[in-house]
């Protein structure tokens, strides 16, 4: 019972950011989520609801690093799609970190993001 209402409240808690927070073609909305073994993050265009560049922890191109959801693997995965968002075009994002707070690994993934060339 104590667990169906914690995520319930995690949920709101998305619902009520996603109200506000919007992407669009020019500016997407960079969205990060970690789960228990994996992370992944997204450039989304919420205009037309489709997806401009991701990454994650199963990508081939980091999979062989065996990145978990820590500072180290968000750090790594941060630049990792900083990079791909800079090769689609994308300057700037506005960022959705999913409802968690911004310490520790959304921290470390936003710093990372931020020096592959990331505005927000």
């Amino acid at each position: 019972m104590k667990l169906q209402k914690k995520k319930l409240l995690v949920q709101k808690r998305r619902w009520r950011i996603r109200k506000t927070i919007r992407g669009t073609a020019e500016r997407p909305r960079l969205t990060v989520y970690f789960s228990n073994k994996h992370i992944h993050a997204q450039c989304i265009d919420d205009v037309s609801g489709k997806t401009i560049a991701a990454a994650n922890t199963t990508s081939k191109d980091v999979r062989d690093e065996n990145l978990g959801p820590n500072i180290e693997g968000a750090t790594k995965l941060g630049k990792a799609l900083g990079e791909k968002a800079k090769a689609a075009g994308i300057d700037a994002v506005v960022f959705d970190r999913n409802g968690r707070r911004y310490h520790g690994c959304v921290k470390a993934f936003a710093d990372a993001a931020r020096e592959a060339g990331l505005r927000f």
